[in-house]
């Protein structure tokens, strides 16, 4: 039973805090193990996006007297993130309207609900893309998001098998008066092999135009970085851009002014990271530190020695010996640079 204080919490949203982004606004796509706490501070030196989201947080887990400790991790943020979303997964609607209500407490702008994630053990319980199987279902877990006060989002994908899926899946989910739809330009059956459906953007707007012109629209899928957005923003009118894997091949993907960036320049992005897990190391106790292996070939690339390095670096079991390595590799570059005395 939703008590009366609590309805009108549901019907005061707290802040849109979507309406005050600039035009187009970028954001860093939730991953999962990748946009942590973190991470984010990391893209955030590099070059700070408009909005960030956290990584996946299951609704259930959340909700479980033990299994909070879980995925407390997660939910770590600070301040100068902001603006920032928690992104929430699961099937059950009490879960999600009594998470919503705790994201609102724990201060974050808005909560982003998951129905995109393609990994088979999620949507083979209905949840994720699965949800797109079950639009009703789907529904009452917006409408149960609400009750938080927070702005409510969805991000999800063009259909479940079929890209012909697209038209009724995201009418049914711009009917539900969301502030935000962000919408992956693939099918679930798709993942990522396929290139994402740009030619599709010019229809999807006007569907948002007719049936929901108050629904900002951000598209993901093959974005490498600002300027691409920024182009197809220009191109097709939408509100905003979600940039995702491209950051895995350039952490300045956000950049307002492109340049070239020296080793040196990525190799402290890569001390700063460390420092940064270090710094978070009781929050992240779960995660083993090999879970930091996969974000070597984001800094070690596109210089000399850099493939060497980061074989080396793949071996390593602590953070110290990460630094070492490091500090190894600059001094042979800087005897390499002076070059054999006269």
């Amino acid at each position: 039973m939703v008590s009366h204080n609590e309805r009108i919490l549901n019907l005061n949203m707290i802040d849109n805090f979507w309406r005050d982004l600039p035009r187009p606004f970028f954001a860093l796509a939730p991953m999962e193990e990748v946009t942590d706490v973190v991470f984010r501070h990391v893209v955030s030196e590099a070059a700070k996006p408009d909005v960030f989201f956290t990584e996946f947080t299951n609704t259930e887990s959340y909700c479980h007297p033990e299994g909070i400790n879980s995925v407390r991790g997660r939910l770590t943020f600070t301040e100068d993130e902001q603006p920032i979303v928690a992104q929430i997964w699961g099937d059950r609607p009490e879960y999600f309207w009594q998470m919503s209500i705790g994201m609102a407490k724990q201060g974050f702008r808005g909560v982003d609900i998951n129905m995109g994630c393609p990994v088979p053990n999620v949507t083979a319980n209905g949840k994720g893309s699965g949800l797109i199987l079950r639009p009703e279902v789907a529904a009452d877990i917006i409408q149960a998001t609400k009750a938080g006060g927070l702005p409510v989002s969805v991000k999800t994908r063009l259909g479940y098998s079929d890209v012909d899926e697209w038209h009724d899946w995201l009418t049914h989910l711009l009917k539900q008066d969301i502030a935000n739809l962000t919408i992956h330009l693939r099918t679930r059956k798709e993942m990522s092999k396929v290139d994402a459906h740009w030619e599709l953007i010019p229809e999807i707007k006007k569907l948002r135009d007719q049936v929901a012109p108050d629904t900002l629209l951000t598209i993901n899928g093959d974005v490498p970085d600002r300027q691409t957005g920024l182009k197809l923003a220009d191109q097709y009118g939408v509100d905003g851009i979600m940039i995702g894997r491209g950051i895995f091949t350039n952490p300045f993907a956000f950049e307002k002014e492109p340049k070239d960036h020296s080793s040196k320049e990525l190799l402290d992005l890569l001390r700063l990271h460390l420092d940064l897990h270090d710094h978070y190391s009781e929050e992240l106790e779960l995660r083993p530190f090999k879970a930091l292996h996969r974000f070597f070939k984001i800094y070690v690339r596109g210089f000399r020695g850099a493939s060497e390095l980061r074989n080396q670096l793949m071996n390593t079991e602590s953070t110290n010996e990460v630094r070492a390595l490091l500090d190894h590799f600059v001094r042979q570059q800087d005897k390499d640079n002076l070059g054999p005395a006269i």
